[in-house]
């Protein structure tokens, strides 16, 4: 499910972006406001960010530059032609005057997510724990012991880490890193689960990953050992 980030302080306007994006698939995540934003975007990992430029705290073209890597569409007011061009040289992926119409907005949010390149892995930082998905590391971040994942531990660590807190049944974790292993399967993901948990014991001396009987798993926080 990809995740859009909307950064706008009119909560009517968000509100109703909400509930319509909600409606097409996909998870949303607010902000309303600049500062907001780039402290919730570590956690949030948006696939696609709606901004709006009249923020509080930073302003959206002070915001822009620090979403390197995601699609961002531009949702202002500001009509001026030449703040369109600065902005879309400056990184905007897309600019959409106020008021808008929402069919179009949809439109253009599926035409950027389908044009977006696959992302890099990314390294994740979650209960103490920090993960390089390109070296396939997992590094403790209080005395920094690091150990190396097989690439099937390593895409359900990543899906773990991304969603800190949150339960994934199994079914869950099997759709959503077929792409990355293939090979695993349901009788096989206890096992792989199972030798993930030795390897980050063997870093932190606690368990990090719980299973929740009859559901699936999730990653647990450092306060909860």
């Amino acid at each position: 499910m990809k995740n859009i980030l909307i950064i706008d302080d009119d909560v009517p306007i968000g509100d109703m972006l909400s509930e319509a994006l909600t409606r097409e698939g996909y998870r949303v995540s607010r902000a309303y406001s600049g500062t907001e934003a780039l402290l919730a975007l570590p956690n949030v990992r948006p696939d696609l960010v709606l901004l709006d430029l009249m923020l509080p705290g930073l302003s959206g073209e002070e915001v822009l530059p620090r979403l390197r890597g995601v699609p961002v569409i531009v949702v202002s007011a500001r009509i001026d032609v030449q703040d369109k061009i600065d902005l879309l040289l400056g990184g905007a992926a897309d600019y959409v005057t106020k008021p808008f119409d929402l069919g179009e907005l949809l439109a253009r949010i599926a035409v950027r997510l389908r044009e977006a390149p696959a992302p890099d892995a990314p390294h994740f930082s979650a209960a103490g724990l920090e993960l390089d998905a390109a070296a396939r590391t997992v590094t403790a971040a209080d005395d920094g012991g690091s150990v190396r994942l097989t690439r099937t531990e390593c895409a359900i660590l990543k899906l773990l880490m991304a969603n800190p807190d949150q339960v994934l049944t199994k079914s869950v974790l099997l759709d959503r890193i077929s792409l990355d292993t293939p090979d695993c399967t349901e009788s096989s993901l206890k096992m792989h689960v199972s030798n993930l948990r030795k390897k980050l014991r063997r870093i932190t001396d606690r368990d990090c990953v719980e299973a929740v009987w009859g559901i699936g798993f999730r990653l647990r926080g450092e306060e909860e050992n």
